[in-house]
């Protein structure tokens, strides 16, 4: 069921959705980038002081399950975010389609051509379209 209009769009998320949202929120902050970088400098001596192999073992294997995991999830973010930007510039290219098919039954012009190149300027294929008539 195509929807009309952005504030259309239903606002219910999953939980993943939610605790995705909730973990893109924390660690875009500068809390969370100075807690790395207070990890790296705290780590990095480590490295020269320290002669455990399985220490270092321990520390990449962590980070890079952190690392896979936090893509997953700023990914799902991204995602949910692109989509939300596309259906707004879709709704708004329906919106001036149908305002300048409006004014050209006004003034007579043959207005087609015009409404096509303008869903192929802003990426609006018929099937993304979020009018009705499509």
């Amino acid at each position: 069921m195509p929807v009309g209009m952005p504030s259309q769009v239903s606002g219910d998320k999953t939980a993943f959705d939610r605790f995705a949202g909730w973990c893109s929120s924390m660690v875009s902050r500068a809390p969370f980038f100075a807690f790395c970088v207070v990890l790296i400098v705290v780590w990095a001596p480590s490295v020269a002081f320290l002669k455990f192999d399985t220490w270092q073992l321990i520390i990449n294997t962590v980070t890079t399950i952190i690392t896979f995991l936090m893509v997953a999830l700023l990914q799902n973010t991204q995602t949910r975010n692109d989509r939300a930007t596309q259906h707004k510039l879709n709704a708004i290219a329906d919106a001036i389609a149908d305002l300048m098919s409006h004014f050209s039954e006004h003034a007579g012009a043959d207005i087609e051509q015009d409404i096509k190149e303008l869903r192929q300027a802003v990426g609006l294929e018929e099937k993304e379209s979020t009018s009705k008539a499509g």
